[in-house]
């Protein structure tokens, strides 16, 4: 028996599954956030086409607040897992900024190889289904102003994180 976490989405669902073996306190503290709402109502607030979604941050709650999405968290950071896991198509990792035990609550997941992340950010799960919706996400139109354009032009929401016991 195992956990994985059903991640509902304005174009649909996506269903992860976890690594506990390699990030244990990372699958740990994705799942107590899922469990209190944390996520619920949420966005990815950014997406840059071939490379990853990101989302997670609470801040994203309030569209008011657009100027701060990005910098939101649980108010904790937690020890950095690396591991041996690449970074591929699907696979969901914990975002963070420059140290390395900087992350929260934020994680993105990837839209393809990027394996140059490896060892330096936390792999924690990989998609089992969903990967159509993956790619829809993924293809959001983005813009913003400044050097990187990733900003969704319409809200994605994530509507929804649960945790299902599965065989």
């Amino acid at each position: 028996m195992s956990e994985v976490a059903i991640l509902k989405t304005s174009a649909g669902e996506m269903t992860v599954e976890f690594w506990p073996e390699v990030a244990p306190k990372t699958v740990e503290n994705f799942k107590t956030l899922a469990k209190k709402g944390f996520y619920d109502g949420t966005a990815f607030h950014r997406i840059m086409k071939g490379f990853m979604i990101q989302g997670g941050d609470p801040l994203t709650k309030e569209a008011d607040r657009q100027d701060s999405w990005g910098t939101g968290g649980p108010g904790y950071q937690i020890k950095a897992e690396f591991n041996a896991r690449s970074h591929q198509r699907g696979v969901i990792s914990m975002a963070r900024s420059q140290h390395p035990d900087s992350a929260g609550s934020q994680f993105f997941i990837c839209l393809g190889d990027a394996s140059f992340l490896d060892r330096q950010y936390t792999a924690f799960g990989q998609l089992s289904a969903g990967d159509d919706v993956l790619g829809l996400l993924g293809d959001t139109p983005v813009g913003g102003g400044g050097g990187e354009r990733s900003k969704p032009l319409a809200r994605v929401a994530l509507e929804s994180v649960r945790l299902v016991t599965v065989d």
